[in-house]
């Protein structure tokens, strides 16, 4: 069994004044000896055609001289300068500068990628330059996606590359039980082991709670989280408007339905979740202690999983009738309120009048004198809450827009804009400054509709807040981030050292836009832009944090689904769309991550821990709910953000037919004479299905790319083929893939490496990593290697070795064989065996201590004519041999 994944207090609590702490990150210094390297750090997904647009080149050493270059898709240089030698400061040892590249100059819709040469020659990853609106929207869709494979209950959207089952059916006839004694600081200090047995609720009826969305990487279901999400979506969708895809809508009200049925208004009661994390530990356990498909639930007969899975308890709120804690009564008010919004204006009065009026029964039952922890989850450490006006305010907000949309009178909605406004007022003068837009803080989207119910009924006087104070809060929050952006490396304006960093960086994006509709100003706009870059790549680790975003992604979430399936470094099923925490505290990883849970398929990327600095972490591992979780609040955040960005530009006005394109997976490694296999994904954005032509550019010489078939109806998908040849030259290649219809072009980024030269003698690559591995050796990251892979382990006590099988040349003779290793505090003997002839090999130190300086040897072997050669590399003696990356002969 394992300790609760789910998140702790994640309140930002910004410290914005002064910013993130830095702290030396655990990184080997590099060897003085070894020559300058760098990498690249772009908005692997795109940049508007306006935007300042800022590449981070992460250097070893300073540099001098150094020129850059932006490419189009045709290799062709559309900008150039010098880089500059002003380092934006020091990231951690290893990357001690880091210099802007500005090449906002391109605006140019298209594909591009950014070189530099001189000291450090690096590449970048592809990315668009495309229109803000349709560049924000393809979020908007991705995130949509990750809520319909969130979905539970007999309405999931069947097969998909997830292929999703009907589970918990068994939620439909679940047992009420009384809120539970949790055992403070138990079950590693998370506090959410309950203490004796569940009792049942005296005369409670079986409840239906079957459906909703699960919570996160688990299967809980909380009324909290969900209903904050469902109010991100109906407000994205009200946004977009004609624009907006016709799933986003739907998704909203699957949403609402289960919501509908968490509260029973005739009873007056608020049911706040269904399952348990952990049980007493003892005679049953929890959720969090079984790692399985969700189906397989509701057939679990193992007496400890009798609560876990088969027969899920539900908590209630508060007793029927009795007064609710506030902050999920807004929340959830909010959600009935926006359903009702959605149907007036699509003329559905009937269904609006009732969801109204569950908005206002539920708003009432609200306890405005909450004293003590206000329970949002059971137990409340799950979701620790301190503040709610911001909650009431957005539930009487949206009751009195909604209202409005339903023609009542004034004198109707008076007394809610009456309210709104003095929880307005409280926000403002007791909680702000303490938090941002996310799933603790809604106060941006309360204060900007609220403006807008105000505009609606002629600005009223006499009310506790006006107008030009709710726009100057919304300009307080966008500035407390953009005071940190400025003087962060990378301009981030949240703080990576602590839970839900990208939620609350969407939040900022979706602020601003906030902001400059209720204002006009614009003065915000660039750091929105630099907030998406670095959400979407633009970032010390070199990832995007949405999945299916970018050339590289979160590939090892701590999530069931596509664990189990088979999601390992990139190959098998993806979560389109799903949102991780991203990077953290160092602190948070300070005890190690534990062992894999029964049911867990092993998926680590470890390449990321040579970037960890000023105190912030990334992990992208199964195991690490610190940093790789994904979560209803994370991917509705970046809906949000996407709706309204997008709306801003434009998107919000438009109408007709639109698509995006995503390939999965986004990078393979083949060897020069094979051929690469990717699936290619269309989905209707907006409007209705059309045609769509698939199309690749970016082929290195010798590469052919096939689609089959050639054309899809958006909403299809197809298979592409990248065939190599013998000739293919080693190395990686950005290859984009290109959708076009009838509406525009869309693309998504793939990259190719080639590890075979074929050809010349003396000129074929092999990885160490696709070479055969005997006892111990083992393949792992390393992020200075030519795939990012090496084999350790090799002799020595492991008795490990690595063999080369294949191994071809054209004729019978002696040959030069390059060997690209490394070999940490010391010198370190080898056996290589070739065609069964043995000599002793000594390899040098490459470092003292870092793990980031690749060295070479050269070793003279004999070779026969063909391929039937082989390689073995052993120990030599009792001593290890040096770590492998990869040979040339």
């Amino acid at each position: 069994m394992r300790s609760s994944h789910r998140r702790p207090d994640r309140r930002t609590l910004l410290a914005l004044a002064v910013g993130t702490v830095l702290v030396t990150a655990v990184v080997p210094l590099a060897s003085a000896q070894a020559a300058t390297t760098g990498l690249l750090r772009v908005d692997q997904v795109g940049y508007g055609t306006n935007d300042t647009k800022i590449a981070y080149l992460m250097a070893t050493g300073s540099v001098s001289g150094d020129s850059y270059q932006v490419l189009n898709s045709a290799g062709t240089a559309v900008a150039s300068g010098s880089v500059t030698t002003s380092s934006r400061g020091s990231w951690n040892s290893a990357y001690p500068d880091v210099y802007p590249i500005d090449f906002s100059s391109v605006t140019a819709p298209g594909t591009y990628h950014v070189v530099t040469t001189g000291s450090v020659a690096a590449t970048s990853d592809t990315f668009q330059i495309e229109a803000p609106a349709s560049l924000y929207s393809g979020l908007v869709s991705a995130g949509v996606n990750f809520f319909q494979n969130q979905r539970d209950g007999s309405d999931v959207i069947t097969g998909g590359p997830l292929n999703r089952q009907p589970s918990h059916l068994n939620d439909a006839s679940a047992t009420v039980y009384q809120t539970p004694d949790f055992i403070p600081g138990s079950d590693g200090d998370t506090g959410d082991q309950i203490s004796g047995n569940l009792t049942p609720v005296s005369g409670a009826s079986p409840v239906n709670v079957e459906g909703g969305w699960f919570d996160a990487g688990d299967y809980l279901k909380f009324t909290f989280t969900a209903s904050y999400a469902d109010d991100l979506l109906y407000s994205a969708d009200l946004a977009m408007g004609g624009s907006a895809p016709a799933s986003l809508a739907a998704e909203a009200q699957y949403g609402t339905t289960w919501l509908n049925k968490m509260y029973n208004a005739s009873t007056k009661t608020l049911y706040l979740q269904v399952g348990i994390g952990e049980g007493n530990e003892s005679s049953y356990g929890g959720d969090h202690d079984l790692w399985r498909l969700p189906q397989a639930d509701d057939s679990d007969g193992t007496a400890y999983d009798k609560y876990a899975a088969k027969n899920r308890p539900v908590f209630e709120a508060a007793a029927p009738g009795a007064r609710i804690d506030p902050d999920v009564v807004g929340r959830v008010a909010a959600a009935f309120a926006f359903a009702a919004q959605a149907d007036a204006k699509a003329g559905n009065t009937s269904a609006a009048t009732t969801e109204l009026a569950d908005a206002t029964s539920l708003y009432a039952q609200a306890n405005t004198s909450p004293s003590g922890t206000l329970e949002s989850a059971d137990p409340a450490a799950y979701y620790p809450e301190s503040i709610w006006h911001d909650a009431m305010e957005l539930g009487a907000t949206e009751i009195a827009l909604a209202q409005q949309d339903l023609g009542d009178s004034s004198a109707t909605y008076t007394p809610y804009l009456t309210q709104a406004a003095t929880w307005a007022s409280d926000y403002i003068s007791s909680d702000s400054g303490q938090d941002t837009l996310n799933l603790y803080d809604v106060s941006a989207l309360a204060h900007a509709d609220l403006i807008t119910a105000l505009k609606n009924a002629g600005d009223p006087s006499g009310l506790a807040v006006t107008p030009a104070a709710l726009v100057a809060n919304l300009k307080a929050q966008v500035a407390m981030g953009a005071s940190v952006a400025a003087s962060d490396i990378f301009h981030e304006g949240g703080d990576y050292t602590n839970f839900d960093v990208d939620s609350h960086t969407f939040g900022f994006i979706s602020t601003e836009a906030l902001y400059q509709k209720a204002s006009g100003d614009t003065e915000y706009a660039a750091f929105a832009g630099e907030q998406r870059d670095w959400l979407l790549g633009d970032n010390a680790w070199g990832t995007s944090f949405m999945v299916g975003e970018g050339t590289t992604f979160p590939d090892c979430m701590g999530s069931q689904i596509p664990n189990i399936l088979g999601n390992s470094h990139g190959t098998g099923p993806i979560d389109t769309g799903a949102v991780v925490n991203g990077p953290n505290g160092t602190d948070n990883f300070s005890g190690g991550l534990g062992g894999l849970m029964t049911g867990m398929v092993t998926c680590e990327n470890d390449s990321y821990t040579a970037f960890t600095g000023h105190g912030g972490e990334y992990v992208d591992d199964v195991r690490s709910w610190q940093s790789s979780e994904p979560a209803l609040d994370m991917s509705g955040s970046a809906v949000l953000a996407g709706a309204l960005q997008s709306a801003l530009s434009g998107g919000g006005t438009t109408t007709g037919n639109d698509f995006s394109v995503a390939v999965s997976p986004a990078s393979g490694s083949v060897a020069a004479g094979s051929a690469a296999t990717a699936t290619v994904s269309t989905a209707v954005a907006s409007g209705s299905a059309e045609p769509v032509a698939l199309s690749a550019s970016g082929l290195p010489s010798g590469v052919t790319a096939s689609f089959s078939p050639a054309s899809v109806s958006s909403g299809g998908s197809a298979t592409l083929t990248l065939a190599t040849t013998s000739a293919t030259a080693a190395g990686s290649y950005p290859v984009t893939i290109t959708g076009t219809a009838a509406s525009g072009t869309h693309t998504a980024g793939y990259t190719l490496t080639v590890t075979g030269t074929g050809g010349s003698p003396g000129g074929r690559t092999y990885e160490a990593d696709q070479a055969t591995l005997g006892g111990s050796a083992d393949a792992n990251s390393c992020s200075a290697c030519l795939d990012g892979q090496k084999v350790s382990s090799i002799g020595g006590g492991s008795d490990g070795t690595v063999t080369f099988t294949g191994v071809t040349e054209p004729s019978t003779g002696s040959y030069t064989m390059t060997v690209s290793y490394l070999s940490v505090g010391k010198a370190r003997p080898a056996t290589v065996t070739v065609n069964g002839t043995a000599q002793t090999v000594s390899f040098a130190e490459t470092s003292a201590s870092s793990y980031s300086v690749i060295g070479t040897a050269t070793v003279t072997v004999q070779l026969n004519a063909g391929s039937a050669n082989t390689i073995e590399f052993s120990g030599s003696g009792t001593s290890g041999a040096p770590d492998l990356d990869h040979m040339v002969v």
